[in-house]
């Protein structure tokens, strides 16, 4: 690919055009010194697709696929190119809203008329700055995550002593320490059983090697007993003058033993003296990730499970299949990698097309990528180690599109090389098949047919596949993960295959064939000795009046179902309830909690979208379980109280319902986690949040009658809580060899006269500034403990930025010249 001939820029100009309908600017320069030639076209990726009769005369915006678009110039006079220097502007309007970066077409790249092809990157985005550009429409009630907003949410907060803020996280059920402190050492003896626990012995000495030797170091003794204790994960620590003891109910209670032990340590090697029992709240603690949208490679798989061990997470959902990408090469179907796991634009067409930005290149673009089998098999011995199970996501028969086009590539090569047979043994689609649809993430050709037998037959092949893999590595395979969510309507209704089955077996809705084809891949799994996986749709059907209720077929203990659309306005808010109570096993992935990839806060350069709202640190620490209605107001995704009448109408979990509650699990779709580094910043400090809410005991809020009083109760929790995270795990997670790279909040910031307060959302990150313009570093002045900076002219620019113990900085906060702003403060 050569340098980039074209300068780009975009801006969104107003939200306010019409009802979901947005107005925006691209400009395209000619940078390159030369004319290209007529004929050329310019792609791009966004959600927000444009209006095709609302484009500026002389051009032409297409849909083609997902989210792939094409701009053309449709006025060129024959001969005319595009000469050097040469601007090209066009006005659209695009449907919803365009309120951050995240919002904007990205991704770009230029087919000349020869068909060279040269990436062009993303835009300059212009500010977001307008009330028009900042309101999704006009009865946009989420406030503005700005400099005043966060000075006014963080003020709730107070920070508090060291000693005071708790040791361990998440919260155990019981810690006590008398004073004093014993010292550990890398040469510390470590005494455990003959016959186990060598695996967590090693991963202890690992803990410890970064210590000095010692002659005084206390010894370490492990042991299996799980006398008094009901939970398979329980533990109990006993730290004395010269002996630390950590007895398990099973070797995992004394790996979690080991991890509280860790976060005692300091970094002299010394611990407190005392005592902890602990054991979880919930079973299933767990964390998807999504390697199909963006591929994460191993290592970065491997320092997601390390982070999540420390905190006690026992389950690793890896989404490893979209329409966008297959990750895990199948031995028997090396189309499903050859062709599924490239995206660009590859000239012999082994290749997906770009999508979420991903560009031309397929070497160069982050959603190519794909796991051999060593690398999956060491993720999972890896992962077992740390007593972490692995729960493999092959979604379908939605959001299988690249499947069914690497299995399309296979049939095409194998008939014509004249195997018949084996070119439709896994054939995914119906030839024939003239059914029109749009999935949520517009395509139209990323649904399997289940009518076909072949579908069967590549299933079985895959969970074969997947089964030996297991079995290499030694790590358990309890259940397989197969999807099933957002199914567009309008799938298989144009299929002769599907149409012919539904009359053979006399079924009058579409919703009998999906029934169908989850029994029979229930069936499959079966026979291998594994449960079923998949999201909520796979356990639903629709009623007489359209409402989605619990299919009574399926429910068991071998169907997991895995709820996650619990946005307000969804009529989904009590759905994983609704399924509880009808017999399911049920795991919570609430979108409007626990959705990594959402974004922090409205703010125009926070990454995520927010299609089910803003999903804060405190969001995740303060979603209630077992109670939905518990804690504060709850809010639609636009920002909008609900009703209480809607709260009192939910439904709520009888005493067998809160037993099949197995547990929590976060999210994070990779649409944007487009570099280890964006992974890392909307993974963390939330996934802390979530562990807290997963392991430590009921904090009690839902049994508090009174609003007011249960609300104090909250703020206090996670008063303590941000302190927690501030002063201790932040630091834990800034040291090597881990240095995570978790989001530091901006600070909030307002100005009266000469004295600026600042202030932040975890009490402890150091508050840096800057009056003379330039961006604050470490070095910088320090905001002090009482969060104000007095003495500052009014017609200084005051910056600000959090910064944690490695010198890395959050967004600046910038407050301009009052004497410059005469209506407002000019905080951003």
């Amino acid at each position: 690919m050569r340098s980039r001939p074209i300068d780009l820029a975009w801006e969104c100009l107003s939200n306010l055009v019409d009802e979901q309908v947005f107005a925006a600017r691209l400009v395209l320069s000619n940078v390159s010194g030369r004319t290209i030639a007529p004929g050329w076209a310019v792609y791009f990726n966004t959600a927000r697709p444009a209006l095709a009769d609302s484009v500026s005369p002389g051009y032409a915006i297409a849909h083609l696929n997902g989210d792939l678009f094409r701009l053309t110039a449709t006025s060129s006079s024959p001969g005319a190119g595009w000469g050097p220097g040469e601007e090209h502007a066009v006005h659209y309007h695009a449907r919803f809203w365009a309120i951050s970066v995240t919002d904007a077409p990205l991704g770009f790249y230029l087919v000349e008329a020869d068909g060279r092809v040269t990436d062009l990157g993303d835009p300059a985005i212009l500010p977001f700055a307008r009330p028009e550009q900042l309101q999704r429409h006009a009865g946009d009630t989420w406030p503005p995550a700005d400099a005043t907003w966060r000075w006014q949410e963080n003020a709730q907060l107070q920070p508090l002593p060291r000693a005071r803020v708790a040791r361990i996280t998440p919260q155990p059920v019981s810690a006590r320490f008398a004073g004093g402190s014993c010292l550990l050492a890398a040469d510390s003896e470590i005494v455990l059983p003959a016959d186990g626990l060598a695996g967590e012995a090693a991963l202890l000495r690992a803990l410890l090697a970064p210590f000095p030797r010692s002659d005084s170091a206390a010894r370490i003794v492990l042991d299996v007993d799980p006398q008094g204790m009901d939970d398979p994960e329980a533990y109990r620590l006993d730290i004395g003058a010269g002996t630390v003891r950590i007895r398990g109910a099973s070797a995992h209670g004394v790996f979690n033993g080991i991890q509280t032990l860790g976060q005692l340590l300091e970094e002299d090697g010394s611990v407190p003296l005392g005592h902890v029992a602990d054991a979880p709240r919930f079973r299933y603690r767990g964390m998807m990730l999504d390697v199909a949208r963006h591929f994460a490679t191993k290592e970065t798989v491997l320092r997601l499970i390390d982070c999540m061990a420390l905190y006690k997470l026992n389950r690793l959902h890896l989404h490893l299949t979209d329409d966008e990408g297959w990750r895990l090469r199948i031995d028997a179907l090396p189309e499903l990698t050859d062709i599924g796991s490239r995206r660009g634009i590859a000239s012999d067409g082994t290749a997906l097309p770009p999508s979420f930005g991903s560009g031309a290149d397929v070497d160069a673009s982050p959603g190519t990528g794909f796991y051999e089998a060593a690398d999956f098999v060491a993720i999972l011995r890896y992962a077992h180690a740390r007593h972490i199970e692995v729960i493999p996501e092959f979604n379908m028969p939605g959001h299988a599109r690249a499947a069914v086009v690497a299995m399309r590539a296979r049939h095409d090569r194998l008939l014509a090389a004249g195997d018949d047979e084996g070119a439709w043994a896994c054939r995914l689609d119906d030839p024939d098949d003239a059914s029109v649809y749009e999935s949520v993430q517009m395509w139209h050709d990323n649904v399997i047919c289940i009518a076909l037998p072949s579908v069967d037959r590549f299933i079985e092949t895959v969970v074969a596949h997947v089964v030996a893999l297991y079995r290499e590595a030694g790590a358990p395979l309890r259940a397989i993960h197969t999807g099933g969510d957002e199914v567009p309507a309008g799938a298989w209704l144009g299929s002769p295959r599907c149409r012919a089955l539904m009359a053979e077996r006399g079924w009058t809705g579409v919703g009998q064939l999906h029934a169908d084809f989850v029994g029979r891949c229930r069936a499959i799994l079966a026979r291998h000795g594994l449960a079923f996986a998949g999201w909520e749709e796979n356990a639903l059907l629709e009623d007489a009046d359209g409402q989605a209720v619990p299919n009574p077929d399926f429910a068991g203990s071998d169907f997991h179902v895995y709820a996650w659309n619990n946005a307000w306005g969804s009529g989904k808010e009590d759905v994983a309830y609704r399924l509880a109570n009808a017999g399911y096993e049920v795991v919570l992935a609430n979108a409007a909690n626990l959705y990594f990839d959402l974004a922090y806060a409205k703010e125009p350069h926070e990454p995520g979208y927010y299609w089910a709202g803003f999903v804060e640190t405190r969001d995740a620490f303060a979603f209630c379980p077992l109670d939905m209605a518990a804690g504060e107001a709850a809010r639609d995704p636009l920002g909008r109280t609900v009703p209480a009448a809607r709260l009192a109408a939910l439904e709520r979990l009888g005493d067998a319902g809160r037993a099949r509650i197995a547990g929590l699990q976060g999210e994070l779709w990779a649409e944007n986690a487009t570099s280890p580094a964006r992974l890392e910043y909307l993974v963390m400090p939330r996934m802390i949040a979530l562990a807290e809410r997963a392991w430590a005991p009921d904090p009690g809020w839902s049994a508090i009658a009174d609003p007011a009083a249960r609300s104090a109760a909250m703020q206090a929790d996670w008063n303590a809580f941000a302190n927690r995270l501030g002063q201790r795990e932040l630091l834990r997670l800034d040291r090597p060899p881990l240095a995570w790279g978790y989001r530091l909040p901006p600070p909030g910031a307002v100005r009266a006269g000469s004295v600026v307060r600042a202030n932040v959302a975890l009490p402890g990150l150091a508050l840096h500034y800057t009056l003379d313009g330039s961006a604050p570093t470490a070095a910088s002045p320090r905001v002090g403990a009482a969060g104000e900076v007095a003495s500052v002219p009014p017609d200084r620019v005051f910056k600000v930025a959090a910064f944690d113990t490695r010198g890395r900085r959050s967004r600046i906060v910038t407050l301009e010249p009052i004497s410059l702003e005469p209506h407002g403060q000019g905080a951003r």
